[in-house]
């Protein structure tokens, strides 16, 4: 019997076309033969779309941008249980930013007691939200760049002593970011304060929650978590971006940007770097799956920069490449990460729910 296996991608985020690049990509890697795959698109306005059951691999992103669908835009039927035997087994989120990648969407599958693969709702939550994920970091006695953060509001109220406050407690540049997305979306770098001011104006764009960072001259390393309560780590591979910084622009469009992988590294940096990569999957309390990402300065000392809990997940991205350099081929991890969310479903289920 073939699994029935949800595809959840799209979505009201500004990392939207990243999602249907994923989505596309796991296509045309899962096994048809073991995996009967239900698309279930989310328009960038919101609009939920199920679409028939896919045949085979999709050919381009468009296939996937589903011009029909259900009577209701927001109809989300194709996650209920149907008739007997009709169900889906297991929903695989493709959804990168927020309303998708930040625990929105696993509350929900959560409260309809499904399975789906990837890290749960307080994970989720905690690693969109780049301000709460380095609190939880600085518990956990991981070394990281100073920041400061705020919120729109106390930007408009005092401009002038947010950009006092970070001229006296960072050193310049730093960087600019909305507290909660990923791609590098809305990232700026400043080297002043009147470049400050133009990056948080442009970062206000995407989010209501600002954090500014310290530069640092380091090389930008990263690896790749996968597991549940006994995480494993990937090879270390290595980012050399060809401009400022490693965004949005160097990551899916122009290509300016080198992975490494392996990463040359001395065994016990190496060593520090997969110690501290479980520490901060465990202290976000992180599932399935998770891209850790550190600089690593010329005296070797390691600084967290973040963790990715649904990383770009295109057989050229990053994350896939580190476990293809270990020995786990891109149509295996897809497989290996089903296995995750089942095995994390099916322990959830011993959990006792009536009071005796």
């Amino acid at each position: 019997m073939k699994k029935r296996v949800g595809l959840l991608y799209g979505g009201k985020s500004a990392e939207h076309e990243v999602s249907l690049s994923t989505a596309h990509a796991v296509t045309q890697a899962l096994n048809f033969e073991k995996y009967e795959i239900h698309p279930i698109y989310i328009t960038q306005e919101g609009e939920w779309k199920k679409g028939p059951m896919l045949e085979g691999p999709t050919e381009t992103t468009e296939q996937l941008q589903l011009s029909d669908g259900t009577d209701n835009p927001n109809d989300i039927s194709g996650f209920l249980p149907a008739e007997a035997g009709q169900s889906l087994e297991v929903i695989i989120p493709l959804l990168h930013g927020p309303n998708g990648e930040d625990g929105t969407v696993q509350g929900m599958l959560e409260v309809m007691n499904l399975p789906y693969v990837g890290n749960g709702v307080l994970a989720s939550a905690a690693g969109m939200d780049k301000v709460v994920m380095k609190q939880l970091f600085e518990i956990a006695g991981l070394k990281q760049t100073p920041y400061v953060y705020f919120i729109r509001q106390d930007w408009q109220k005092n401009q002038s002593f947010w950009v006092n406050k970070v001229a006296a407690e960072l050193k310049w540049p730093v960087f600019v970011k909305p507290a909660n997305l990923g791609s590098s979306v809305g990232i700026s770098k400043a080297d002043n304060e009147q470049e400050l001011v133009a990056a948080v104006e442009e970062a206000l764009k995407f989010d209501r929650k600002i954090v500014v960072e310290e530069g640092v001259t380091a090389r930008e390393i990263e690896i790749g978590v996968l597991g549940n309560d006994i995480p494993e780590c990937s090879v270390a591979g290595e980012i050399k971006p060809l401009k400022a910084f490693y965004d949005y622009e160097a990551k899916y469009k122009d290509g300016n940007t080198a992975m490494i992988i392996p990463a040359e590294l001395d065994e016990d940096v190496y060593a520090e770097l997969v110690a501290a990569a479980k520490k901060a999957f465990k202290i976000l309390d992180c599932s399935g799956l998770v891209r850790a990402d550190f600089f690593v300065t010329a005296s070797n000392e390691i600084l967290i920069n973040e963790v990715n809990t649904l990383p770009g997940f295109t057989p050229y991205s990053m994350f896939p490449l580190l476990w293809e350099n270990t020995g786990l081929p891109y149509p295996e991890l897809i497989e290996r990460l089903i296995a995750l969310a089942i095995e994390r479903y099916e322990e959830k289920q011993l959990l006792q729910v009536k009071i005796d």
